[in-house]
């Protein structure tokens, strides 16, 4: 029985189209559209041992870096970076976690930050694993980096640095009295949450807006965070779940040194208030109404950094980016890249490069009922952003 030609060709076709269609899962996968990366990232340090936090530059670009004590092994909570490894800083001795001499030694730093005057300061917790802050161990500490001597120690004083404050980032204005003054985020996870001024002078340190709503964790009905698809939440093990609630956590100052702008890191919103009603005696509700909400950024972000063109960078933990929110209100993306797996500090340096820590915070033994699910190692990165950092000097 012969069959017309033109139903060959049919039969022929079908055939091809049905191999076409017959593919490995492999190849599919990789022919299929996938989630763009913006901004191309260079990889400063890497690290196998504690995980950092913090990291700053120096204008000749020396690079420092912390480790606090959270539970890794940490055998120097503050280092520099020199040919990929880090050397503890501004030596060993000084790193070493003394409790009977928390003034000397340096307990759990969460922030390193170079101020316009390229001095390196120190920002010490004093709460080793979270636990109640040690009297005598907060403090912040300046070294200067032409002789990697420390020349000021300003230990904070039991009704600032509360048993429950936790100390986390730190910026400056050097402009302001004889010596400048320093403005830290209190970014506790269980008690009042505040933003400490520091007078460099004479050491003397004030809280301000504490326990006001812009300083607090958003609450859970409002604010629930997702990190790599899965929700946030805190799983320690063979305890209840509850909400991740950590408060101003981000900090970064106007470039006329104007505004101070923060940021819990439970929350997706932008804030800001007058530097002038935080460093002069005003009352407590005469400084609640400088505060401007910027409204939302976006997404949930841990470090916030300021640039001379008075535009703010934020960290979004929850899509692994990097935006920058510009001088009318618009947001743009510096940076979106699978491998900015929770980036936690930002450092604009002099040489115009963003640096940034991507740690796996997220990731801790805390979140997910006791499994360390982080992979080593942990990262610095930077990329040109072509901005120059504010110097209020």
């Amino acid at each position: 029985m012969r069959f017309p030609k033109s139903l060959f060709f049919f039969i022929a076709a079908f055939i091809t189209v049905g191999l076409l269609l017959i593919t490995t899962p492999a190849k599919a996968a990789k022919d299929l559209p996938q989630e763009k990366a913006v901004g191309n990232i260079e990889t400063v340090a890497t690290f196998n041992g504690a995980m950092p936090t913090g990291v700053t530059v120096s204008q000749t670009g020396r690079i420092f870096v912390n480790f606090p004590r959270w539970g890794d092994k940490v055998d120097f909570t503050v280092a520099e970076i020199k040919n990929n490894r880090s050397v503890p800083y501004p030596n060993a001795a000084v790193n070493v976690a003394n409790k009977d001499k928390p003034k000397d030694s340096l307990l759990s730093v969460q922030s390193v930050v170079i101020d316009a005057l390229d001095r390196l300061w120190i920002l010490d917790t004093g709460s080793i694993e979270f636990t109640p802050t040690i009297d005598g161990g907060a403090k912040l500490v300046g070294v200067d980096l032409k002789t990697n001597k420390i020349f000021k120690k300003i230990v904070f004083p039991q009704d600032v640095a509360l048993k429950t404050t936790y100390l986390n980032d730190v910026r400056f204005d050097l402009r302001r009295g004889k010596e400048g003054m320093a403005f830290i985020t209190d970014s506790s996870p269980n008690g009042a949450n505040a933003i400490i001024i520091v007078d460099l002078e004479t050491g003397k340190s004030w809280r301000r807006l504490n326990n006001h709503p812009s300083t607090k964790a958003e609450d859970i009905d409002t604010f629930l965070p997702i990190v790599e698809g899965q929700p946030l939440m805190s799983r320690p093990p063979q305890a209840e779940i509850s909400a991740f609630k950590v408060g101003a956590d981000g900090i970064a100052i106007s470039s006329n040194g104007d505004r101070l702008y923060y940021c819990p890191l439970s929350g997706r919103t932008l804030y800001s208030v007058s530097v002038d009603a935080l460093v002069e005696p005003a009352s407590e509700e005469e400084v609640a109404k400088t505060v401007i909400n910027h409204g939302d950024k976006g997404g949930a972000s841990d470090g916030l950094e300021s640039d001379a063109e008075n535009r703010i960078y934020v960290t979004n933990y929850e899509d692994n980016a990097i935006l920058r929110r510009l001088n009318n209100g618009m947001y743009e993306t510096v940076v979106h890249d699978s491998r900015l797996l929770w980036p936690d500090t930002l450092s604009l340096a002099s040489n115009g490069y963003l640096y940034f820590t991507a740690n796996q915070l997220h990731r801790q033994p805390n979140f997910h009922n006791g499994k360390d699910l982080r992979e080593k190692p942990y990262s610095v990165f930077r990329i040109k952003v072509d901005a120059k950092p504010v110097a209020l000097k």
